[in-house]
C-alpha cells in the first residue's frame, strides 16, 4: 500500500459508528468502503487490463499454475492502495507471482494501469473484500510472503477496534501460508505496532523473526513510498513486523 488510508470520521453521517460497530460484530470486513472517481489512466487499467489480469471472487478457488502459467512462490497483498509499491515489488521479483487485494476501483485500476505500462505477467489483483478472498480463492498452504503495509490505523481509540490486525484476522491468514512463509506487517502509527506486536505475539503457529517482542528491520523488498519519506523527514516512525508460519 502507497500510503495509510484514513477516512475522517467527521465526514460520515452521525449514526456511522453504531452502525459499524453493529456490522463488525456481524462479520469481519478488511475495509471501509468510500467512493472515488478514476482518472483516465485507472479507468484503463479498470476497463480494458483488468477483465484479461484481474481475479474474481466469484470464480472460486485459484489454481495458481494456471492463473499465472506458471509455478512459482507466491507473494499476497492486501490493501494496495494505488499500487504503485506492488508494481514495484513485482518488477523487482519477477521470479515470483503477485496477487494484490484491494477494495476500491481507482486503485485496482491504477494497479492494473501501472502493471500494463511496466509489462509484467506475474501480478493479478482482485477488487473484493481480503477476507471473502481468502477464505473462497486462495488456496491453503500457497502463499510465502503475506503483505499488510499501512493499513488503516483508525486512530482514535473508540475505533481501534477497527482496525485489520485482529487475533481472528491473523489465524485467517495462518493456514493460506506455506510452512516457513511470513507474514509481514508494517505501520506508521507507533500505537498500532504496539497492537500489531501484541496480537502477532500471542497468535499461535507464528514466530517472530526478529525475535520475541523485536521489530524487524525493513527488507529491501519493500519500497520506501513517497509518503514514507514525508514521514520520516517529519520525525515519523516505521516499525515492520515479521512473522514466519512454524
Amino acid at each position: 500500500m502507497t500510503e495509510t488510508k484514513t477516512l475522517d470520521e467527521n465526514q460520515l453521517p452521525d449514526n456511522t459508528d453504531q452502525e459499524q460497530d453493529s456490522a463488525h460484530h456481524r462479520k469481519i470486513k478488511s475495509f471501509v468502503l468510500r467512493a472515488g472517481r478514476m482518472t483516465t489512466g485507472q479507468q484503463k487499467g479498470w476497463d480494458v487490463i483488468f477483465p484479461k489480469q484481474g481475479l474474481r471472487l466469484e470464480d472460486g478457488l485459484l489454481d495458481l499454475e494456471t492463473t499465472f502459467g506458471r509455478k512459482a512462490p507466491l507473494v499476497v497483498e492486501i490493501g494496495f492502495g494505488m499500487g504503485l509499491s506492488l508494481v514495484e515489488m513485482a518488477g523487482n521479483e519477477q521470479d515470483k507471482n503477485f496477487i494484490g487485494i484491494e477494495v476500491h476501483r481507482p486503485g485496482v485500476g491504477s494497479l492494473m494501469n501501472e502493471s500494463d505500462k511496466a509489462g509484467l505477467s506475474n501480478l493479478r489483483a482482485f477488487c473484493d473484500d481480503a477476507v471473502e478472498v481468502l477464505a473462497r480463492c486462495i488456496p491453503d498452504n500457497s502463499i510465502d510472503r503475506m503483505q499488510i503495509y499501512f493499513p488503516d490505523p483508525w486512530h482514535k481509540k473508540r475505533h481501534n477496534k477497527r482496525r485489520l490486525v485482529q487475533p481472528e484476522f491473523v489465524a485467517a491468514i495462518l493456514p493460506k501460508l506455506k510452512q516457513g512463509g511470513v507474514l509481514h506487517l508494517a505501520t506508521d502509527w507507533e500505537n498500532y505496532a504496539e497492537q500489531m506486536m501484541e496480537v502477532m505475539s500471542a497468535a499461535e503457529g507464528y514466530k517472530n523473526q526478529a525475535g520475541d517482542q523485536n521489530y524487524s528491520p525493513r527488507p529491501d523488498y519493500r519500497p520506501i513510498t513517497k509518503f514514507e519519506k514525508r514521514g520520516e523527514r517529519l520525525g515519523h516512525g516505521v516499525w515492520d513486523l515479521l512473522f514466519e508460519k512454524v
